[in-house]
């Protein structure tokens, strides 16, 4: 059968054939008639064979393609109905109009699920075909199943995948965690401490560490009186996630009943990757970022840019010594003077600490014999900010260093150093273009680092425990080797800005922050000139007086103020206004929210401590301190604002921020 199915072609070349030796008989009578006659017989007979064999082929053709064709619908009778695959025929309302048997076994339904809605089977599949998706994995019961969806067709098929999803989850949980621990201030908090006090402090700490992770099954390694390895895996990561990373808590409370100061750890973890290299680089990343925002917290990073925040609950710890700042002083000149120029900037909207950190790094530049500008944003000079531009316009000599943008932009080369001061963010900055173009960046600031970060500065000095990045200026300043004095304006503007982020002094202040301003007060530093900059007017007084009256407390001891949608508001004012609620009594937290000038939705946090408002702040794109944090939001109005703002409150009570 086979055989003459595939040599169907030669029945042309026999039909050619036989013509042939007709026509051969023919020619053949003419000469001998016999031998032409029987020559005729046998090609009769030639014919009649050929005939029935292929009445035969046609036969044996019809009865297999029969056969194949029942065999074929049986066979997809039977994969329809029967094979482990479930299927669903649904109509435009989302009504199933057919399924298989093996659906009605996923679904663990007695009767036929045709005439019920796909809700009946999965919520999810409704969302399915709303999206743009075409595929889903979908918990039915306790089995898990691959959906594929057909749009034209509306056809869904459910092939279950528990097996191979278990299979995942657990390779997944077994991958390799590795973690580096450091304890933050251990060289400050033992520095003059006794020996039994100290050991007994070593001690403490290592059985606080090394209990928790004999708890979780981890590996733990000490390799420095302030370091430790730890090696885990995303199975126990979990756990430890799961409960917030007691051990920061246990640690710090622990460490403080024996020293003055608590020992405070900070933890960077790599996860997400089989690569022991790429793990160690993502866990020293991590622990890196930890530090820059103030440390007593754990980050975990991966591969693909996720990264997660616990801890930080406690204000950053005042370093006890200027080595750092003395070595980043020379660093500083030094990059100077492998530059031709030098660009300053600070963060969009300018407030007395950008501004004033921004004149004290130009000092730096001048001091070093470099050519050095301002870049600043014209637009939205905040009122502090605005009265301080006017006062420098009486002076031709400083004002002639402030440049816009586009000028900055004409005037930059691959040898400029650009500083900025304030920010590290680079969608914060006055000009992110020039910022992407640069070669060379220095980052000044005191805020605690978020995970958006200029990429690849060549030097960086953040310290979080800093009152404001005009004190670490001031303090870089002060080791100059080629110190040149300032300016009453200069120095004015140095202490404003300190004045500013220390709400005068009464918030996040050290010894270091009162050397500073000292420091600045000897240059001719002047205080009236600084609350002159600093003072309100009616109209603003009447303006906070009437965002004050709009607050109402959230869960007792939360003030919330939130103003109207058609009124804009100064970023200034609307700081203030947060400011002034925490001073009230049983007020531990305070957000106003208000539209500013330029148009977006401003949101000032302010805390006593007890509520890490930068950890809320975050959490809707924002950033700050523990007791100070703001956030902008654009495209918004103030009253979705606000239910961001409390979702996020609610979120960080119940424990889901960290």
């Amino acid at each position: 059968m086979a055989n003459q199915f595939r040599h169907r072609w030669r029945s042309d070349l026999l039909i050619v054939l036989g013509l042939l030796c007709l026509l051969f008989l023919i020619f053949t009578a003419f000469m001998n008639w016999i031998l032409a006659f029987s020559g005729f017989v046998l090609l009769v007979i030639a014919i009649g064979w050929y005939v029935w064999n292929e009445m035969q082929f046609d036969r044996e053709l019809t009865e297999y393609i029969s056969g194949l064709s029942y065999r074929l619908k049986k066979v997809g009778d039977e994969a329809l109905l029967h094979m482990p695959l479930g299927i669903i025929l649904y109509d435009e309302t989302g009504k199933i109009e057919w399924c298989n048997s093996y659906m009605n076994q996923i679904a663990g339904s007695t009767e036929t699920l045709v005439g019920r809605h796909l809700d009946d089977v999965s919520v999810k599949l409704g969302l399915l075909i709303t999206s743009d998706k075409n595929s889903s994995l979908i918990k039915i019961g306790s089995r898990q199943y691959s959906v594929e969806l057909k749009r034209d067709d509306r056809l869904f098929y459910f092939a279950d995948v528990t097996e191979m999803a278990e299979i995942r989850k657990l390779y997944n949980s077994e991958q390799t965690v590795l973690a580096l621990i450091y304890l933050d201030n251990y060289d400050e908090v033992t520095q003059g401490m006794e020996d039994q006090v100290r050991s007994t402090l070593n001690n403490e700490t290592t059985a606080i560490i090394k209990a928790w992770a004999t708890d979780h099954g981890m590996y733990l390694r000490r390799t420095a009186s302030d370091r430790f390895v730890s090696v885990l895996n995303e199975r126990v990561l979990g756990k430890a996630e799961e409960e917030h990373f007691s051990v920061l808590d246990k640690v710090r409370e622990k460490t403080a009943q024996i020293s003055h100061i608590p020992l405070t750890l900070s933890i960077g973890i790599g996860a997400g990757t089989a690569s022991l290299t790429d793990l160690g680089s993502l866990a020293q990343s991590a622990l890196d970022l930890g530090l820059g925002r103030g440390g007593d917290q754990v980050v975990i990073k991966r591969p693909d840019g996720e990264v997660k925040f616990y801890g930080g609950k406690s204000n950053p710890i005042e370093k006890r010594t200027r080595v750092r700042a003395r070595v980043i002083s020379h660093a500083l000149s030094e990059l100077m003077l492998e530059s031709d120029q030098v660009m300053i900037m600070g963060h969009k909207a300018p407030d007395m600490d950008s501004i004033g950190s921004c004149i004290g790094v130009l000092k730096i530049a001048h001091a070093n014999g470099r050519n050095a500008k301002i870049i600043i944003d014209w637009d939205h000079n905040v009122t502090g900010v605005a009265r301080l531009m006017h006062e420098l316009q009486k002076r031709p000599d400083l004002w002639s260093n402030f440049i816009s943008p586009d000028e900055a932009y004409e005037r930059v080369t691959r040898r400029t150093l650009i500083v900025v001061a304030d920010t590290h963010r680079p969608s914060m900055v006055v000009d992110p273009e020039l910022l992407r173009d640069a070669h060379r960046v220095v980052v000044i600031d005191h805020h605690r680092r978020a995970e958006e970060f200029i990429k690849d500065p060549v030097l960086v000095y953040m310290e979080p425990y800093a009152s404001s990045t005009s004190e670490l200026v001031t303090e870089l300043m002060e080791y100059q080797p080629n110190e040149r004095p300032l300016d009453v304006i200069e120095a004015t503007a140095l202490l404003g800005g300190i004045a500013v982020d220390t709400k005068n002094f009464t918030l996040r202040t050290g010894f270091r922050t009162f050397d500073a301003a000292s420091y600045l007060r000897a240059h001719g530093a002047d205080t009236i000139l600084v609350q002159k900059f600093l003072s309100d007017n009616l109209d603003q007084f009447n303006q906070r007086a009437g965002l004050i009256r709009r607050a109402r407390l959230y869960k007792n001891n939360i003030a919330i103020v939130s103003g109207k949608d058609d009124q804009s508001y100064d970023q200034v004012l609307i700081a203030q206004t947060a400011d002034t609620l925490v001073t009230l009594e049983g007020v531990k937290a305070s957000f106003v929210i208000a539209r500013r000038n330029d148009g977006q939705i401003g949101i000032s946090a302010r805390s006593l401590g007890d509520i890490n408002v930068q950890i809320i702040m975050e959490s809707i794109g924002g950033g700050g301190h523990l007791t100070n944090a703001a956030v902008q939001m654009a495209g918004k109005t103030v009253a979705e604002a606000e239910e961001h703002v409390i979702q996020a409150i609610d979120r960080y009570l119940e424990g889901g921020l960290s």
